[in-house]
């Protein structure tokens, strides 16, 4: 999903939910609006209680780079999430697309 899908998306009636899965330090220092803190270490040890309790709930990941979000991604469908999309591009392409950021 593109950074500008996403931002409509998310003003929508029923916005996904958007997972930041960088770090705590990373997320601080700016992140999507809204988005859910869930680092990656947290999800290989299965704390993931701040993720929504419907499986079918839209999720979005990303990361800085790709390969965390994809990580988790795999790790979230063999829990049972199954409808899970990944930001193209990631924390880059929505800073490239000029969108807003909030720390």
């Amino acid at each position: 999903m593109n950074a500008k899908e996403l931002q409509k998306q998310l003003k929508s009636k029923t916005p996904p939910t958007v997972v930041d899965v960088r770090s705590a330090m990373e997320y601080r220092l700016g992140h999507i609006p809204g988005a859910l803190l869930l680092p990656f270490w947290k999800v290989l040890l299965r704390m993931t209680g701040s993720l929504p309790k419907d499986k079918q709930a839209q999720l979005v990941l990303y990361c800085e780079s790709g390969a965390r979000a994809e990580m988790v991604g795999s790790m979230l469908a063999k829990r049972g999430y199954s409808r899970i999309a990944y930001l193209d591009g990631d924390m880059p392409g929505w800073r490239q697309a000029g969108l807003p950021l909030e720390k």
